[in-house]
């Protein structure tokens, strides 16, 4: 058995010219933006960037990584730096002028984010032309694994180029199966430098699971499993270890994590001040006066909702309708001859919903989350959805994924429902800072826009 390594393969080389250049506008930075340049300084804030890369795995770019993703390892590693760095330049008394300091800061962090980004795309534009590809096996052959061939067939940007399925019972029968099971662990051995990868599926036995676990790594080829129940798989799963025995922990949410609780919870509380100071205070008196010039009642309209674990909360707007019996039992329609002229205007342009950031500093909702029903409404809708309680495992929000998506306001069909539900618990699961930010922005582009489902 002879070990080469493949012709034409640099992967290798990408995270070492990755980091040399981030060392490089390091240098820039210290040589000649700052000018200083005592060697003890330099190497201090370059053991620090690689210590900050290293924990963080800033350099660990996969294939498939999104991306938000990508943003993400971005401003882990930049925000930590950034503060080592400050801390160093007042404990060490390099320098004290920080008008001069940190413009030269923030152009360093622009270089490292034009870098990431021009790595990122350039990768997946590289690999969509047919280079950096990786080659690869699947052991089994069901829908899923068919699907998941035909997923790497679509999304070129992976850079995966399919050799065959190994699988018993269909080998010989279906197209694009190569042979039997056997024959696929005997094709990895004898075509070393034609496989990169394999991916397996988790129906095989606990042998054959086991051949194929040694057979990777007698042959240093990376092995990825596929599981058949992608429905339960696709929850996070943590590894644990109990003493020598490992243990999966399902996880709700990101959100379960203290870390990502408070950034969460601090981004709402800033967020809603800025708008109950800056905007509230002088349109609630003025909007207000207009509501009662109108029609007679309160100024804010409260209802009951279901929040986070479904406990009730009691919602604030600034009222849009005449006063009426149905408002807990009827949603607003089209042309609704309960909404007054005033009401029109502010639930067009979403101004209604404004009061709820008062319910964000109570903490009863989020900026950012799944929208809260009317209780008779989540009622209905539990027996209409499967999975609905689970997007309550966070806060309710302001404005959420689905709505961005175009899921928001009256629920005519059940597709309007099922869509909205689905949005809510792909957010509940893979929340991240950054998806917040980019959800708020998608909320004030399509307010100005204007949505056709604001009525």
């Amino acid at each position: 058995m002879t070990l080469a390594r493949n012709k034409h393969r640099y992967s290798f080389l990408i995270t070492p010219v990755s980091y040399t250049l981030d060392v490089i506008f390091i240098l820039i930075f210290f040589l000649y933006w700052v000018k200083i340049r005592r060697p003890g300084v330099i190497f201090y804030n370059l053991a620090v960037w690689t210590i900050i890369a290293v924990a963080v795995q800033y350099y660990l770019l996969n294939r498939y990584i999104t991306f938000n993703e990508l943003l993400g390892k971005y401003f882990r590693q930049i925000i930590i730096f950034n503060l080592a760095l400050l801390t160093g330049f007042q404990l060490g008394h390099w320098l004290f002028n920080n008008s001069f300091l940190l413009p030269r800061l923030v152009y360093l962090d622009l270089l490292f984010l034009v870098k990431i980004i021009t790595q990122f795309w350039f990768l997946k534009k590289y690999r969509q032309r047919g280079y950096n590809l990786r080659h690869y096996v699947i052991f089994g052959y069901n829908d899923d694994l068919k699907k998941f061939k035909e997923l790497l067939d679509k999304r070129t940007d992976f850079g995966y180029r399919f050799i065959g399925f190994f699988d018993d019972r269909n080998a010989g029968k279906q197209p694009g199966i190569a042979g039997t099971f056997q024959e696929g662990l005997e094709y990895v051995c004898n075509n070393l430098n034609d496989v990169d990868v394999i991916f397996a599926s988790l129906h095989h036995s606990d042998d054959e699971l086991l051949k194929l676990v040694d057979v990777a790594e007698d042959c240093f080829k990376e092995l990825k499993f596929i599981p058949d129940n992608r429905e339960f798989f696709q929850n996070r799963l943590h590894l644990e270890y109990m003493d020598f025995f490992p243990v999966l922990t399902l996880e709700k949410s990101p959100l379960d994590k203290p870390l990502n609780a408070m950034i969460k919870r601090v981004f709402d509380i800033g967020f809603s001040l800025f708008v109950v100071v800056f905007i509230l205070s002088w349109l609630t008196p003025l909007l207000g006066l207009l509501i009662k010039l109108e029609s007679k009642g309160p100024v804010f309209f409260k209802q009951k909702r279901n929040g986070e674990f479904y406990k009730p909360f009691f919602l604030y707007k600034f009222r849009s309708m005449r006063p009426n019996d149905l408002a807990d039992k009827k949603q607003v329609s089209r042309d609704d001859d309960r909404i007054t002229r005033i009401g029109r205007f502010i639930r067009k342009t979403s101004i209604d919903e404004l009061p709820q950031f008062f319910n964000v500093l109570l903490g009863d909702m989020s900026v950012v989350g799944p929208r809260p029903h009317m209780i008779k409404e989540n009622e209905r809708f539990m027996t209409r959805v499967q999975k609905f309680l689970p997007r309550h495992q966070v806060k309710p929000g302001i404005t959420g994924l689905a709505q961005v998506k175009g899921y928001r306001g009256e629920v005519v069909t059940d597709e309007d429902i099922i869509n909205r539900v689905k949005y809510d618990i792909y957010y509940v699961k893979n929340w991240s800072f950054l998806l917040d930010i980019k959800i708020i922005l998608l909320t004030i582009i399509n307010t100005l826009k204007g949505d056709k489902k604001a009525y």
